[in-house]
């Protein structure tokens, strides 16, 4: 095998909290893949969010950034400290590097995968009649909207404050083209996910997603109000195969979509951009489980069999990690947040690493 061809660069960004340990557990995995696979993966480490605040003052180093932009792939832990979520006075905030990154980076699609495990289905709180048999994908937009909109801001008197969403019909597009290229490998079915009879960024999505929709006659479309998705995603998630929608609702419905799995511990998620890709855990950064051992490494693990699917085009190794986790799973091997288990953060790992290379 020509190791050359298979050289791949990580840039790795644990961040804070439990960001370190769930990391060094993925790239435990990694380093297993390039053992069974021969591959040869060159890592590089970088600071964002308070780590790089207390190190730097700057969330999103110019070093991290750097670093982002010399790698073919960037793996992700977490961001956030309390010490910054409890002074609402605080000018910096770990949480403006990871939206500066996207920003600098360009990655405008989210992708969030949310599957059921058959021998997780009791550690949902929905019944599991309702989310067995769930596999669906959330394609969100994320350099745009809300979250970035100017103006934005304050009176000088502090009782007036103010947000501007704002969408352009090509940042819609290339999103839009996104959902159906997942949607075409899939069920061919894409769920615009909206508050058009109130927004006017939400007439425009329907009208762009539409008018590309007529192109793609091979792929079902519907359009549907957030509100009422809200429910109908507890209610009846196994409807869904691609959800396409704007920021803020994708950032909501994502979360909630994670009470299928009854963990956010193992939801993957990729941001990706024409030029570059990240890929990361979609929970937070559990300072109160810092150091202790006992975070949920698997959401990580699997957001770099993501990253070697969406990044390298590798299947067999992104399904081989997937099928390592399911069997973890169902040896019950889990840590806390799953069935009160009683394994450790690098206990989990080693079981992934032991299942990866024994398959």
């Amino acid at each position: 095998m020509n190791l050359i061809n298979m050289n791949k660069k990580i840039a790795i960004l644990s961040g804070d909290g439990i960001g370190p340990e769930i990391v060094r557990e993925a790239v435990k995995v990694l380093k297993a893949v390039e053992e069974k696979f021969g591959h040869q993966f060159e890592y590089k480490e970088g600071l964002i969010g308070a780590a790089a605040i207390d190190a730097t003052g700057n969330p999103y180093p110019d070093d991290t950034h750097e670093l982002c932009v010399w790698s073919d792939a960037i793996l992700f832990g977490a961001i956030g400290d309390p010490k910054y979520d409890n002074d609402p006075s605080a000018k910096v905030r770990p949480e403006q590097g990871l939206l500066a990154m996207r920003k600098a980076l360009g990655l405008y699609a989210n992708i969030r995968p949310v599957k059921s495990y058959d021998s997780l289905l009791d550690a949902s709180p929905l019944k599991p009649e309702i989310v067995k048999g769930v596999d669906f994908v959330v394609v969100r937009e994320l350099i745009s909207g809300i979250y970035f909109g100017k103006p934005r801001g304050r009176s000088e008197d502090g009782k007036h404050a103010f947000d501007t969403c704002e969408y352009t019909a090509d940042e819609i597009l290339r999103i839009t083209e996104k959902a159906f290229q997942y949607a075409k490998n899939r069920k061919k079915k894409v769920t615009l996910l909206d508050k058009a009879n109130v927004l006017a960024t939400s007439r425009l999505w329907r009208e762009v997603v539409g008018e590309y929709a007529k192109q793609h006659p091979d792929v079902e479309v519907e359009m549907a109000f957030i509100d009422a998705a809200a429910m109908q995603i507890i209610q009846r998630p196994s409807q869904y195969d691609v959800i396409l929608t704007e920021n803020m609702f994708g950032d909501i419905i994502s979360d909630e979509a994670s009470v299928i799995t009854g963990t956010l511990g193992l939801l993957p998620s990729a941001s990706i951009g024409d030029q570059a890709a990240l890929y990361e855990p979609i929970h937070g950064s559990y300072p109160q489980a810092k150091g202790k051992n006992i975070a949920n490494p698997m959401a990580t693990i699997l957001s770099a069999a993501m990253l070697l699917e969406y990044s390298f085009g590798w299947i067999k190794e992104a399904r081989a990690i997937e099928a390592a986790v399911e069997k973890a799973l169902e040896d019950g091997i889990v840590t806390e947040d799953i069935n009160q288990g009683t394994y450790s953060t690098s206990q989990v790992g080693d079981a992934v690493v032991a299942n990866l290379l024994a398959s």
